[in-house]
C-alpha cells in the first residue's frame, strides 16, 4: 500500500451533507461565528475539516505580516500593517489556507498570546507573543474533543470568532489584533457536552452518524481503499469537482455583500424563532446571516425560501429551549410548511 501523500478529496465525502455545507458556509463567511460538528466516532468529522482547507484556493497576504493580514482589506489589519504597509508598493505573497489545531490542554496564554509587562515598563514598547489565535487569522482554527476544553478558553474563542478580533490585557496595557478564522469544533457526545451556554455561541451546530443506507455506506468503504491504495490517483478523479467547487465558493465570497433580504424574511425568521422556543435573540441574527451565506453560496443575490429552510435547520435547532436530560425532537416539516406558506 501507498503512503498517503494528499489530503481526502472534499468532493469525495460520501453522504454528511449537513456537515458539508454547514463548513462551507462558514468558508464563505467566517464572521457566522464558527461550526460544531457533534458525532460518534468515525464519521469523517476531521476528514472533512482537514479537506476544506485544501479545497479552498490560495489567497494573497501581506509578506513577513505574522498575522496574514489581507492586502485588499484595510479594515482587519494589525497595527504594523496599518503603519507600515503601502497598497501600491508593498510586498505581498500567496499561500494556501491551512488548518491550526487547538489541543485540549492549551492555557489562556497560549490560545490568546501574551505582552511582556517587563519589556513595555522599561522601552514603552508593547512586545507581543502570539498565541494560536494570531497564527488561525484567515485560517481554519480546529478544536478536536472541544467538550473538554476548560469553558474559559471555549469562551475566549468564541468572543475572537464573533467579534473577528483578538484583544490582550494585561497590567493596564492592551494589544488587539485580527482574528478572522473558520472556527470548527469536533465532539462525540459520549464524552460529555457542552454547556447550553457554550453551544448557543457557535454559529451552526450539526449532528452527524454513521450511513444506515448499505448503498452509502459500500460508497464509504470503497473510496477510502481506494484513496489509502493511490492517493494521487484518487484524488485526480475529483480534481475537476474541487475546482469547480472552489470556484463556487471564490464566487461566493465576492458577491456576499451585495446579497439583500426582504422585511418578509426579517418577520418569517422572527416567527420562526418564537415557534421553536429559541432562547435570546442570537438565533435569529445567525438564521439571516446562513441565510444570506447560502444565497451567495447558490450564487444568487437575493434571499430566497431554500436558503431560509437551510438556515433555520442549522442555527436554530441547538437554540432551542430544553428541560435538563431532554432531547427535544424538531419537526422540520412544520418549519418548512411555515417558509413554503411565506411569500419572501
Amino acid at each position: 500500500m501507498k503512503e498517503m501523500t494528499q489530503v481526502y478529496p472534499f468532493c469525495a465525502i460520501v453522504g454528511q451533507e449537513d456537515m458539508k455545507k454547514a463548513l462551507i458556509l462558514n468558508a464563505v463567511n467566517p464572521l457566522l461565528g464558527g461550526v460544531l460538528i457533534r458525532g460518534e466516532k468515525g464519521t469523517a468529522k476531521s476528514t472533512a475539516v482537514r479537506a476544506l482547507a485544501d479545497l479552498l484556493p490560495q489567497m494573497k497576504v501581506i509578506e513577513n505580516c505574522m498575522f496574514s493580514c489581507d492586502p485588499e482589506d484595510s479594515s482587519f489589519w494589525c497595527d504594523s500593517c496599518s503603519q507600515n504597509f503601502d497598497r501600491e508598493h508593498g510586498k505581498t505573497a500567496q499561500r494556501k489556507m491551512h488548518v491550526v489545531n487547538l489541543p485540549v490542554s492549551a492555557t489562556e496564554d497560549r490560545v490568546v498570546g501574551s505582552l511582556d509587562i517587563e519589556h513595555a515598563l522599561k522601552s514603552g514598547e508593547k512586545q507581543f507573543e502570539p498565541g494560536i489565535l494570531a497564527f488561525a487569522n484567515r485560517n481554519i482554527l480546529y478544536v478536536d474533543e472541544v467538550n473538554l476544553l476548560d469553558d474559559h478558553v471555549v469562551d475566549l474563542l468564541l468572543d475572537a470568532a464573533a467579534m473577528g478580533v483578538n484583544t490582550v490585557e494585561r497590567e493596564g496595557i492592551s494589544y488587539t489584533h485580527p482574528a478572522r478564522f473558520v472556527l470548527v469544533g469536533t465532539m462525540n457526545p459520549e464524552e460529555g457536552d457542552l454547556r447550553p451556554q457554550l453551544i448557543d455561541r457557535f454559529g451552526l451546530v450539526v449532528d452527524v452518524n454513521g450511513e444506515q443506507d448499505t448503498d452509502l455506506r459500500m460508497q464509504v468503504i470503497m473510496r477510502r481503499l481506494a484513496y489509502e491504495d493511490n492517493p494521487a490517483e484518487f484524488a485526480g478523479n475529483y480534481a475537476e469537482e474541487q475546482k469547480k467547487l472552489a470556484e463556487k465558493i471564490e464566487y461566493a465570497k465576492k458577491i456576499l455583500r451585495t446579497v439583500t433580504y426582504s422585511p418578509e424574511c426579517l418577520r418569517l425568521a422572527a416567527e420562526v424563532a418564537i415557534a421553536m422556543g429559541v432562547d435570546g435573540h442570537r438565533a435569529d441574527i445567525t438564521f439571516i446571516k446562513a441565510a444570506v451565506t447560502h444565497a451567495a453560496y447558490r450564487g444568487s443575490k437575493a434571499v430566497e425560501k431554500e436558503d431560509m429552510f437551510l438556515a433555520a435547520k442549522l442555527a436554530l435547532p441547538h437554540r432551542m429551549r430544553r428541560k435538563p436530560f431532554e432531547n427535544a425532537a424538531v419537526d422540520f416539516n412544520s418549519i418548512y410548511d411555515r417558509i413554503e406558506g411565506t411569500r419572501i
